[in-house]
């Protein structure tokens, strides 16, 4: 009976120092480093509106059509969405590259943009036509965002050299694009945009 208590104490006194390590010291540790290294970061990449409020998270897509998939002309269009840009439920169309329902859908997406953006359907990129594989991706090309500048400039009285200066802020470059490709976040785009535009 005496070893059988004494191999239970031992256990208690693992379990006992396991969660104090594990379920206490190794959170708060990570914790901290990351407030201390990268606190953006740590507390959800949450970006704050001219008046400091929080507005947005910069790694979620923001919603800029209706409930009927119409886009607002006034501000950056992300990728299309698979979900409604509904961050509750994140995922791809699960559609085939040969799926007719995805070939019938880039193609009305390709007529749409070029007619919205007033440029030829050769110069609408893959990623304003294809959603991305979360449905909620922030980020668009370049090229995508360059398109965009006019319509939005004018709908917000604001020259286009101003907006395309904003699209170059918001353009990853350094070791962020040379692990990936350039992109632009179009949540934090359109929060200077916001800021830097009129009020509608």
């Amino acid at each position: 009976m005496n070893i059988y208590l004494r191999q239970a104490g031992t256990a208690a006194r693992f379990l006992l120092l396991a969660t104090l390590v594990l379920g206490v010291l190794y959170p708060l540790s990570i914790f901290g480093v990351g407030q201390l290294v990268a606190p953006f970061q740590a507390n959800g990449s949450i970006a704050k509106d001219p008046a400091g409020k929080p507005a947005a998270s910069a790694l979620i897509s923001q919603v800029s059509a209706d409930d009927a998939g119409a886009q607002d002309p006034a501000w950056f269009h992300a990728r299309p969405s698979a979900v409604g840009w509904d961050p509750s439920s994140s995922s791809a169309s699960n559609l085939g590259p040969n799926d007719p329902k995805l070939l019938d859908a880039v193609a009305a997406n390709r007529t749409a943009v070029a007619k919205a953006e007033g440029t030829s359907e050769a110069d609408v990129p893959a990623d304003a036509v294809t959603a991305s594989g979360s449905g909620l991706d922030p980020h668009i090309s370049p090229e995508y965002a360059r398109i965009q500048v006019a319509r939005v400039a004018a709908a917000h009285g604001l020259g286009v050299d101003a907006v395309q200066r904003m699209v170059d802020k918001r353009t990853s470059s350094g070791l962020e694009a040379f692990l990936g490709q350039p992109s632009v976040n179009v949540t934090l785009l359109n929060l200077d945009v916001a800021a830097g535009g009129t009020d509608d």
